[in-house]
C-alpha cells in the first residue's frame, strides 16, 4: 500500500479536521495528491501555465487570483517571499489555513516564523516535509506583496519571479554576446520579466519578438517593462507551444528546475521547443549553467552548433539550420 500523503494522515488520524464548504488549493503541484479531498468543492489557484493546464484537464476549476474559502491550503513554493505572500493571503481570506511543503522549499523555516508569530501550532513531519495549519489571522499582513515594482535597476518584478532582484548574470552574459543585428522575427523562450526580449529590441533588424512565459506574475511584469509595440506576450509553456508563424531567431535562459528538482531535462526539451519553432535557416542563442548537459541535444536538433566564449559559470550556444544533423 503506498504511503499516504501529509494531508491524508493529518484527516485519517483526525489532527485535522476540514470545515465544510468549498476548499481553495495555492500553487499545487502536478504530483500534489489531492485524493484526501475527493466530494469536496475544490479550486486551484495556480499562475503556471503547465499545472493550470493539467489540472484543468484534470477536471478542476482553475483560477489565477482565488478569494476567500472555508479552507485554504497553501502549496509551498521554493521561492521564499512567494510563500509568505500566499499564507498571507490566506490568512486573510477566513477559514482555516493549512500549509504544506517540502524541506527542499523552505517549509521548517516558514514553520519557525509563523509559530513566532502565533505560538505552538500543530504540524506533522513527514516525507521530508511538513504540514502545519492554524485559523485566518491578520497577523501576516506584512507579508503580502503587492502589485510589481521596480527593483534597484528599475525593472519591474515581484515575488516569485526569476532573478527578481537584479538581472541573471547568465542572461546578462548572452545579452552581451548577441550580434548587433538580428533576424526579423525573434521570439524569448521563457522570457521571464522581459530582460533579455528588452536587449533583442535593441538590435538592428528585429521587426517582431514573441515573449513566451509560463508563469503569469513574471509575464505581468514584462508588459510593465516592455512597451514596444513590436512586442506580444503569450502565457504558455514552451515545451507546448505553437506559433502562428514560426521565428527566424530565438534567444533564452532555459529553466532547469521542476519545482525545486533541477534537471537537464527540461532545458533539453526547450532546445527541441526552439527547433521546432524556427525557419529551416533558423538560428538559436542560448545561455546555460556550465554543468548542464545541452550539448548532445543541441547537435541532435540542429546542423550547426557553435560554442560563443562563456565565463567560469555559464557557457553560450549559437546554433543554426534546424534538423537532424
Amino acid at each position: 500500500m503506498a504511503a499516504l500523503s501529509r494531508l491524508a494522515t493529518a484527516l485519517a488520524d483526525g489532527s485535522l479536521t476540514l470545515p465544510d464548504g468549498p476548499v481553495t488549493v495555492m500553487r499545487p503541484n502536478m504530483d500534489t495528491d489531492l485524493s484526501p479531498l475527493m466530494g469536496q468543492d475544490v479550486l486551484i489557484q495556480h499562475t503556471h501555465a503547465p499545472e493550470v493546464e493539467a489540472f484543468r484537464a484534470a477536471g478542476y476549476t482553475v483560477t489565477t487570483d482565488a478569494g476567500p474559502g472555508a479552507t485554504t491550503i497553501v502549496v509551498v513554493p521554493r521561492f521564499k517571499a512567494l510563500a509568505q505572500s500566499l499564507v498571507a493571503q490566506a490568512a486573510a481570506g477566513g477559514g482555516l489555513v493549512v500549509v504544506d511543503g517540502q524541506r527542499s522549499d523552505g517549509i521548517d523555516s516558514l514553520f519557525r516564523a509563523c509559530r513566532k508569530r502565533l505560538g505552538n501550532l500543530p504540524s506533522i513531519p513527514k516525507a521530508h516535509g511538513r504540514i502545519f495549519w492554524f485559523p485566518a489571522t491578520d497577523a501576516f499582513a506584512d507579508w503580502a506583496v503587492g502589485a510589481p515594482a521596480p527593483n534597484a535597476a528599475g525593472h519591474y518584478t515581484t515575488a516569485g519571479v526569476f532573478s527578481d532582484g537584479d538581472v541573471d548574470r547568465g542572461s546578462a552574459l548572452l545579452a552581451r554576446a548577441l550580434p548587433a543585428k538580428l533576424p526579423g522575427a525573434m521570439a524569448d523562450l521563457g522570457a521571464g520579466w522581459g530582460y533579455l526580449s528588452s536587449e533583442i529590441l535593441r538590435r538592428d533588424k528585429v521587426t517582431s519578438l514573441a515573449l513566451v512565459e509560463s508563469e503569469a506574475l513574471a509575464l505581468d511584469c514584462a508588459r510593465l517593462n516592455i512597451k514596444d509595440p513590436r512586442a506580444t506576450f503569450h502565457w504558455a509553456d514552451a515545451l507546448t507551444f505553437r506559433p502562428d508563424r514560426k521565428f527566424d531567431g530565438i534567444v533564452m535562459n532555459p529553466p532547469f528546475h521542476t519545482g525545486s528538482k533541477g534537471t537537464p531535462a527540461l532545458g533539453q526539451g526547450f532546445i527541441a521547443a526552439a527547433a521546432r519553432m524556427l525557419t529551416p535557416n533558423g538560428q538559436l542563442w542560448m545561455v546555460a549553467n556550465r554543468h548542464l548537459p545541452y550539448e548532445a541535444a543541441l547537435r541532435d536538433h540542429f546542423r550547426r552548433v557553435e560554442e560563443l566564449p562563456g565565463d567560469g559559470a555559464f557557457k553560450l550556444f549559437h546554433a543554426s539550420r534546424p534538423g537532424t544533423s
